[in-house]
């Protein structure tokens, strides 16, 4: 058993109040991942997915490496910055993803289909331009191919790089796991393994751009508050992790260099915050309280898993 590390009370309860306040869309009603007792998620309780997802370390960096990655794709980065709610309410929109995030691994079946059913007729309403002329549509297949895969990536490099090394096994595991979902959503296309993932990204050159809008959103995330005070001097190191897990060959097509990286000595840090996040036990988070509607141990997600050969 992998020990538990239990905080001072004060940062516990920060920690748990921001918990609680994912669950609590504004506007929208409680989301109870206890309910109903006994059913499963789209995905096994047992996936890799599970054990990721409750890092919020991982998914902190990890999603904003697959936004840079969205808004690298003309299409995708039109339909995000015109069509959303980002720019006027950026910690709201990240609320409102982290949760839809949050359904769709840890949510019952009788929870998570309507919501995905939901974000897809909302898709459906968001059509236009790219700045060059190019029709699209949000709910374009190769569109949400390239969402779903740049968001497997981010999570599961961001849990590899900064929490605990993943072997090729559980990373081809780990997009397996999400194709259930991708199809809902209507990514039919989503990469199965690792190897498919690597070949769908080489096969963006030539359509990734550089774009100001790019910057403006990493500009975004290191003065937006995504993380309670007595944590919040680790924001900027965990941008720029984020940064740091996107290709050589793509940061160099948007025009990100060294300098936009972790520092000398960040790595560790970012590390070392990983390591701590992924044995914290919050009893109000999703994964806690995804648990205990299955009437698993408080503690399971903690257990570790037996290693698979490279």
């Amino acid at each position: 058993m992998i020990p538990i590390i239990r905080l001072p009370r004060s940062m516990q309860q920060s920690l748990e109040s921001t918990a609680r306040a994912l669950l609590q869309p504004p506007g929208g009603r409680r989301i109870d991942f206890t309910r109903p007792a006994g059913e499963e998620a789209l995905v096994a309780h047992d996936s890799t997915s599970w054990r990721i997802f409750k890092n919020p370390i991982a998914l902190l960096v990890g999603g904003m490496a697959a936004v840079v990655l969205e808004l690298a794709e003309p299409a995708v980065r039109t339909g995000v910055w015109k069509h959303s709610t980002f720019l006027a309410d950026p910690m709201g929109r990240l609320r409102r993803t982290g949760l839809a995030a949050m359904v769709t691994v840890y949510g019952a079946r009788s929870m998570a289909v309507p919501m995905i059913e939901g974000v897809v007729r909302m898709h459906g309403r968001v059509v236009g331009k790219t700045p060059a002329g190019e029709p699209f549509s949000a709910n374009d297949p190769r569109l949400l191919t390239w969402v779903h895969a740049t968001a497997s990536f981010g999570f599961g490099e961001a849990y590899s790089r900064y929490v605990a090394l993943l072997n090729s096994r559980e990373m081809d595991a780990l997009y397996r796991e999400g194709l259930p979902a991708s199809r809902l959503y209507g990514a039919v296309g989503a990469p199965e393994t690792e190897a498919e993932l690597r070949a769908l990204f080489d096969s963006m050159r030539g359509t990734l751009e550089p774009s100001e809008i790019v910057f403006e959103f990493l500009r975004i995330m290191y003065r937006t508050r995504a993380l309670p005070a007595p944590l919040r001097w680790l924001q900027p190191l965990l941008v720029r992790a984020a940064v740091d897990l996107i290709p050589d060959w793509i940061r160099a097509c948007i025009g990100l260099t060294a300098a936009h990286g972790l520092r000398p000595g960040e790595g560790i840090l970012v590390r070392m915050a990983g390591a701590v996040a992924d044995r914290i036990v919050l009893p109000d988070s999703p994964p806690s309280q995804a648990c205990h509607r299955l009437g698993l141990p408080k503690a399971y997600l903690f257990a570790p898993k037996p290693r698979l050969c490279r």
